[in-house]
């Protein structure tokens, strides 16, 4: 790799070398590029350096997660904040690469999402008029490769753009200005529930996320008004639901995984400080997260049953094969379950088959031990 992109980059090491062996060499529909899988030397995970086009795409900053609201706001704003929603969906940056390219968190090139989001949005426009820009985005609704949760008035897919960002630097537009842009191109957007300082902030969002819990979906996110500080915080049935999703696929989703979910719902209820028989009802469904999916899994495994993660997608059929080609890639297996044509476009069901929870049930069904 060019080294003048070393110094763009502007990493903490002292020498290219040492970032550029943790890149690695990527391709997608003809374009090749470098992508760091993990954060390096301060560059985020995810960025990505397509050299034939000049173009640095910047990873997307973590965001820190809030336990406790009432000492967690103040701690980390110092002044007024935006309370916008955190959408359970797939993570893209969308940028223009000598061509508009979707890149997922660790920076791959999406095929799916790339055409979806070419087709659903007016990059060309946007990125005629901003070619500097990143659009940080959620491809959410039933119908993706990647989430399956449901929302309202999203039959298949959508995206909602929740930051646009500088390509090179990452450095983000503020809230209201983002806002303002994403509104003159429609570009779809999260729920805005109001600006606040930090003494407001805290009941704002406990109202938002009471709303948002009763909904089924996944909570806030906390921005200053120029975007440059961030936080987290999500409802009591988005940690039911990834519990549920995770015990589904037991051998298959780490233990960091499960317990960070069963520590978010604990310190939540330990501040709201509710009554025993709320914190009981509270344990009830957690317990039900946690056990009702692995006996289902166990069960489909003794029955022959294919067990992992299912999923719709739609599109072009040349689409759909770029896809499924992505997908196998990354070395997943994957089952069809139903391939068909819908008004002209192609509609596919699979499974992502998860084998380490298959064959790790498979093994104690038939009499295996396991050592703890």
């Amino acid at each position: 790799m060019d080294e003048r992109f070393f110094v763009r980059l502007e990493p903490t090491a002292d020498d290219p070398g040492d970032l550029f062996e943790h890149f690695e060499r990527r391709s997608a529909g003809g374009t090749a590029y470098h992508a760091l899988p993990d954060a390096r030397h301060g560059v985020e995970r995810g960025t990505v350096v397509v050299e034939d086009a000049d173009a640095i795409v910047r990873g997307y900053p973590s965001i820190p997660r809030i336990l406790v609201l009432e000492t967690g706001v103040p701690s980390v704003f110092d002044g007024p904040l935006v309370v916008e929603e955190k959408l359970d969906g797939f993570n893209v940056r969308i940028a223009r690469a000598g061509e508009p390219l979707a890149f997922t968190r660790s920076g791959y090139v999406c095929p799916y999402t790339t055409a979806r989001a070419r087709e659903m949005l007016d990059l060309s426009a946007f990125f005629d008029a901003h070619p500097e820009k990143m659009v940080c985005a959620e491809l959410v609704g039933p119908e993706t490769p990647y989430t399956t949760h449901d929302y309202a008035a999203v039959d298949s897919h959508a995206f909602r753009v929740f930051g646009v960002r500088d390509r090179e630097s990452g450095d983000p537009l503020p809230v209201e200005r983002r806002r303002e842009l994403c509104a003159a191109f429609d570009f779809p957007q999260p729920e805005c529930f109001g600006r606040y300082d930090p003494g407001a902030a805290v009941d704002a969002v406990w109202d938002a996320i009471a709303d948002l819990d009763a909904a089924d979906r996944e909570g806030v996110v906390l921005k200053s008004p120029d975007c440059e500080t961030l936080a987290k915080y999500t409802t009591e049935s988005q940690h039911h639901d990834e519990l549920a999703y995770a015990f589904s696929l037991p051998f298959d989703r780490g233990r960091d995984f499960v317990f960070s979910r069963v520590v978010r719902e604990g310190f939540q209820t330990a501040e709201l400080d509710e009554d025993d028989d709320r914190l009981r009802e509270r344990a009830r469904d957690l317990g039900e997260s946690i056990l009702v999916p692995m006996v289902r899994t166990i069960r489909d495994v003794a029955d022959g049953e294919t067990v992992g993660e299912r999923h719709t997608v739609r599109g072009d059929p040349d689409t759909i094969d770029a896809l499924l080609d992505h997908l196998r890639d990354q070395s997943l297996s994957l089952e069809i379950e139903a391939d068909r044509r819908e008004d002209g476009q192609r509609v596919v069901e699979f499974v992502k088959v998860a084998e380490s929870t298959r064959d790790r049930i498979q093994y104690y069904l038939e009499g295996g031990t396991r050592d703890e």
